[in-house]
């Protein structure tokens, strides 16, 4: 308790003085555990944690682990919160240096998926355009990029980020990664272990660099990088929290910094899909030929219409694709799903 109360004063825990402090200046705070390992709370919903110096690494790693970038994508940010209770507890000791992000602050109290603009498109340097000068969700993703380039600086050996979220809509498969974008890049056969030790058994390759936080830490930093999708969207108190234990214990394991289990099915393979086409907005004539509720990997017959406008349209090819993150709300120019297909299975 006394550590607790050190590093957020009144607030029972990190997730409470974050929410608390939602978009507030905070001072930085430091503290040190009975075991040596050091605290340091930035900005809200910052959290950097880094071993005794004479504590071993045995994966020789270094750890960036992000939530609630969307504000309404509660359950990994309820993850992070309970590992974050243990350590401080003293319930295992941390072996590798870890940040820790609670994206969002203000979107995070007010469950919405974001104030003003959609955050995870402003990394990248995106948060610099004009369109979005002087909102907070541009402020915030400039900040977050700022503490991973801190971090990277004092860390760069064997950096990995995981950027967690939960869906807004269904998904015929319930949790999912995506892998950035870097030319000639394959995915480590232990980052492959790690997605299904924690019940993550589809990965999707992305086809172009984007504007997202894990594409930031991915192409700037050279971290090893995924967005993982973990299940549906829920408000604060509504998680089955069992749904994301694979993954809490997973995260738990290489914060530790334990060896990886064997793998066992159903979680002894990757399913890997790869982009044939991306769906944009282009205009007042843009028109999304799937329905509303249609769930994340439902597949389509060759020969389906999938979009059209004045002068295109689009069909499905000669064989079957899936769709995923279809949406005919975002604005022109922007992403209004994304059509896939599977390409290969990764063993463990």
């Amino acid at each position: 308790m006394a550590i607790t109360t050190e590093l957020f004063g009144s607030a029972p825990d990190w997730l409470a003085h974050t929410l608390a402090n939602a978009g507030l200046p905070v001072a930085t705070k430091k503290a040190r555990l009975a075991d040596g390992t050091r605290l340091t709370r930035q900005a809200a919903g910052l959290l950097y944690a880094c071993p005794p110096d004479d504590r071993a690494n045995p994966n020789n790693e270094a750890l960036i682990v992000s939530a609630g970038v969307h504000g309404n994508e509660t359950a990994p940010v309820e993850v992070l919160n309970g590992l974050v209770k243990e350590l401080l507890a003293g319930r295992w000791p941390l072996a590798c240096p870890t940040l820790l992000i609670l994206g969002n602050p203000p979107a995070l109290k007010a469950g919405e998926r974001f104030s003003a603009a959609n955050m995870n498109r402003l990394f990248n340097g995106a948060h610099h355009q004009p369109a979005y000068r002087g909102l907070a969700e541009a402020e915030r993703a400039q900040l977050l990029e700022e503490a991973c380039r801190r971090f990277a600086t004092l860390h760069p050996d064997n950096l990995s980020h995981y950027d967690l979220h939960t869906a807004i809509r269904p998904s015929k498969r319930e949790k999912f990664a995506l892998y950035p974008f870097i030319k000639g890049r394959r995915v480590p056969r232990p980052q492959c272990r790690f997605l299904l030790e924690a019940e993550v058994e589809t990965l999707l390759l992305q086809h172009r660099e984007a504007t997202t936080f894990a594409s930031f830490s991915s192409s700037v930093l050279g971290a090893e990088s995924f967005t993982v999708e973990l299940g549906k969207v829920e408000p604060f108190g509504r998680n089955d929290l069992r749904r994301f234990r694979g993954f809490g214990d997973a995260l738990r394991r290489r914060l530790c910094g334990q060896p990886a289990p064997e793998v066992s099915p159903p979680f002894d393979h990757l399913t890997v899909f790869e982009v044939v086409h991306e769906i944009l907005n282009t205009g007042p004539s843009f028109r999304l030929r799937v329905p509303d509720d249609v769930a994340n990997f439902t597949e389509f017959a060759p020969g389906t219409v999938i979009w059209e406008d004045a002068t295109t349209c689009y069909r499905v090819g000669t064989s079957p694709e899936a769709i995923v993150f279809p949406n005919r709300e975002v604005p022109v120019g922007q992403r209004a799903g994304l059509m896939i297909r599977p390409l290969q299975q990764l063993g463990a």
